[in-house]
């Protein structure tokens, strides 16, 4: 009896064993596994000679398996709003984080860059962000405080 014990709990282990990477591994994330239409929207404050100024922004994008994007959005500062493409590219690492350059362009001309840092939850189905930086066409950088919220349109996909 003890011995089907111990084969059994032997049996066990060496299975338990066997799945865990399996599992591991179907939870790392990349460009590949971020591949999707997204929405996104972010809000927060620009810092300028006179003080803070209110900004947000809602839109959409999709991220291609090699980490490109391309959207649009609509953002609002100070209450003043306008409608802007967006092109650029993610890092996403296999902890879910991800670094991000975004170009955001009017008619085509490029009105500033930014640079997002972030990490992806539940499931690859939504995202955190904050804006690590953000820079005119021009070369000035611009002190923003913003945070960012993505999901996945088709989590299926």
């Amino acid at each position: 009896m003890k011995n089907k014990f111990l084969l059994s709990l032997l049996l066990l282990s060496a299975v338990a064993a066997a799945v865990t990477p399996l599992q591991a591994a179907s939870h790392r994330c990349s460009n590949a596994t971020a591949e999707a239409q997204w929405a996104y929207s972010y809000t927060g404050s620009i810092f300028t000679a006179s003080g803070w100024v209110p900004a947000a922004a809602v839109g959409r994008f999709h991220q291609d398996a090699a980490g490109n994007i391309t959207g649009s959005q609509v953002r609002t500062v100070a209450g003043n709003a306008a409608a802007e493409d967006i092109s650029g590219t993610f890092t996403v690492n296999r902890d879910c984080t991800v670094t991000g350059t975004i170009n955001v362009l009017v008619n085509g001309e490029l009105q500033r860059t930014a640079v997002i840092v972030g990490v992806y939850d539940t499931n690859l189905n939504h995202g955190r962000d904050i804006f690590q930086s953000l820079t005119l066409a021009n070369g000035t950088n611009v002190p923003v405080v913003f945070s960012a919220e993505a999901a996945r349109l088709f989590p299926e996909d």
